[in-house]
């Protein structure tokens, strides 16, 4: 019996660090919506969906096996982002989890900076990655904005 509370009690501190450590960013859905910036104000419309599986997929790869910083404060830019995107399921029309991600794309035209507001959360991808997910997102190529 002493065997099984032992047992018991360890599964119970591996499972909580195995949580603990875990990303927590869990993008679901089969589509993305992204919004655009209209001119410098604070406003966004609609700018395009990504509703191909296998691009929606890419995306979810490249969020899910990046190592996202933790903002200690709420991360203060100068502008406000460039262009904002979420996951929506097509069967519910709805956001699934809340998460909207924040873009901003470097002065140099070279990479983005992404943040999760809401999970205090920000990324500088490289070139490479930036480029990448900019185009599966917009369309375009980063250089060509």
């Amino acid at each position: 019996m002493k065997i099984n509370k032992i047992f018991i009690v360890l599964l119970s501190i591996f499972l909580v660090l195995i949580l603990g450590c875990a990303n927590g960013i869990k993008n679901e859905g089969n589509k993305i919506v992204v919004e655009k910036r209209v001119g410098s104000s604070d406003k966004y419309e609609y700018y395009n969906e990504v509703k191909d599986n296998k691009e929606v997929q890419n995306i979810k790869d490249i969020l899910s096996n990046i190592n996202w910083g933790n903002a200690k404060v709420k991360v203060d830019m100068v502008s406000p982002p460039h262009y904002k995107f979420h996951f929506e399921d097509t069967t519910e029309k709805q956001e699934l989890n809340g998460l909207i991600y924040d873009l901003w794309i470097s002065p140099d035209r070279g990479t983005i900076e992404l943040v999760i507001d809401s999970e205090s959360k920000y990324l500088h991808l490289d070139k490479t990655k930036s480029s990448e997910l900019f185009k599966l997102i917009t369309g375009k190529n980063l250089d060509e904005v």
